[in-house]
């Protein structure tokens, strides 16, 4: 029997910092055929919200330190402000949306980063066992469309921070089972450049032995190598195909057509 074809749709902090860009990008998603689930990062909001309380935001590498005060920040702003400005807009466009964290329902349940070199405070990582993909199904299959913010929790009460990016690939990974999944990651791009400064020089097909070529070459290196590391790291899991592209181009997946880069066995 055919799987149902399911989208896991991640969109980054730069769309939702821009609300028209926001907007049109939602009513695309709403306009996605079959199952769909959209994960969302947070954007300059909480990074804002924390200046104004007076709160330092910590940075090690680029990643947030989440100490207990910003923790607060983030649930305040990830799991409420934004996450249920978009499930408003989405019943708006008529997609029956479901605002959630990972506490919710259990769905997703990870644990604290343990502390090595760098104490990145409440921080959640996720491991093969923190989604149970059928909860999800349950909920799908009554009509909804489920809004993941970057919040988890421990099992123990905890809530937790996690990377949006990661949420999204553990969601496709664990949904493969039951669904032919595809991974979408929405950014200001339209792909994979060959040239970072030129918009038009657009790799559209990566597969593994291509990957490893253009590492070499070094022409994809830095900030794009741990989103391809893993998209390849999904695929090889059971995820069927991974699209990393610009925001305004998601209306293609209403038509079947691929768009920015796509990454496959």
């Amino acid at each position: 029997m055919d799987k149902k074809k399911l989208h896991v749709i991640k969109i980054g902090g730069n769309v939702i910092d821009n609300s028209e860009n926001l907007y049109h990008f939602l009513k695309d998603f709403a306009a996605v055929d079959g199952n769909k689930i959209l994960v969302h990062g947070g954007g300059k909001v909480a990074t804002q919200l924390s200046e104004t309380l007076g709160i330092e935001t910590k940075l090690v590498d680029g990643r947030r330190i989440t100490d207990i005060e910003t923790l607060r920040v983030v649930t305040m702003v990830y799991g409420g402000l934004i996450n249920k400005n978009i499930v408003a807009q989405l019943q708006r466009f008529g997609s029956n949306a479901i605002g959630l964290t990972g506490a919710d329902g259990n769905f997703i349940r990870t644990k604290k980063r343990p502390v090595k070199t760098i104490d990145y405070g409440f921080v959640g990582d996720i491991d093969d066992k923190s989604i149970d993909p059928k909860n999800l199904e349950k909920l799908m299959d009554a009509g909804f469309t489920p809004v993941f913010c970057a919040i988890t929790h421990d099992g123990e009460g905890q809530l937790l921070n996690t990377n949006a990016d990661t949420i999204a690939s553990a969601l496709a990974v664990a949904l493969s089972a039951l669904y032919e999944t595809t991974l979408v990651y929405c950014f200001e791009k339209k792909g994979v450049l060959q040239d970072i400064n030129d918009e038009e020089s657009l790799i559209r097909e990566i597969d593994p032995v291509r990957y490893e070529r253009l590492k070499e070459q070094q022409i994809i290196h830095s900030g794009m190598l741990p989103k391809l590391d893993n998209a390849f790291t999904a695929i090889n899991c059971g995820v069927k195909a991974v699209i990393i592209g610009k925001s305004d181009d998601l209306a293609q997946l209403k038509h079947e057509n691929s768009f920015g880069t796509r990454l496959s066995k």
